[in-house]
């Protein structure tokens, strides 16, 4: 386990982690706030007509809790994390009516196919092993008609880039090219793609075409990339 994964593993980041790691880490990256953050992912999953919500890498359940605040009365959250600390520490803190959670591996969803109306990966795939093996099965868990929204990093096609890269993959993070996750979800059969980047965090969305959908549109479009 390198040393990025240590560290989401240790009990003293849970306790901390919602309140100081990530809004410091994520404004550096981005120059976003949390709350920014929050209405991006309520926005972009459609939290209001989706009852079934999956949020992967859930860490403390923060974030976790704050999408059960937006799903319909009878909508339900579910947050997966491998971390034991942090699944403690959401239990504990941001457990709920309409938000519960589960320990397992992002590789392996133990859900059916088409479980949820929404799924959502915010600021842990360059951590996960195998991401791209992640991704698919955010996919796969996908309902068709649903949201896929995945916050992650992101390093420009030049030299500061590669340098970035390589400083990353120090401590065990990985910086995607802008092209990985689009160009993925196209060939996965996603549409209505759309990437926004924000300095060294890329915001990705895209859906599921539903039931017949896909025969109708006679194909996939192309992603926007809206850097910021």
């Amino acid at each position: 386990m390198n040393l990025a994964r240590r560290t989401m593993n240790a009990p003293a980041l849970a306790a901390v982690y919602e309140r100081v790691w990530r809004p410091t880490l994520f404004y550096l990256a981005s120059g976003r706030s949390t709350g920014a953050d929050r209405r991006f992912a309520v926005d972009s999953l459609r939290l209001g007509s989706a009852r079934r919500v999956l949020d992967i890498a859930c860490g403390p359940g923060n974030f976790t809790h704050y999408l059960s605040e937006h799903v319909p009365a009878d909508g339900y959250v579910t947050g997966i994390d491998y971390s034991p600390p942090m699944l403690a520490r959401a239990l504990a803190d941001n457990a709920g009516p309409r938000a519960g959670y589960v320990r397992g591996d992002a590789r392996f969803l133990p859900f059916a196919d088409g479980t949820f109306d929404a799924v959502c990966c915010f600021g842990a795939l360059y951590l996960i092993p195998d991401p791209l093996v992640a991704t698919r099965e955010m996919i796969r868990v996908l309902a068709p008609g649903g949201r896929l929204a995945v916050t992650t990093s992101y390093r420009p096609g030049n030299p500061f880039g590669e340098l970035t890269r390589r400083t990353a993959a120090v401590s065990g993070l990985r910086m995607f090219g802008g092209r990985t996750f689009p160009d993925l979800f196209a060939a996965s059969g996603l549409v209505d793609i759309d990437q926004q980047v924000h300095r060294f965090l890329q915001y990705i969305t895209a859906a599921k075409p539903a039931a017949g959908a896909a025969e109708q549109r006679g194909g996939h479009p192309a992603a926007s990339n809206r850097g910021v």
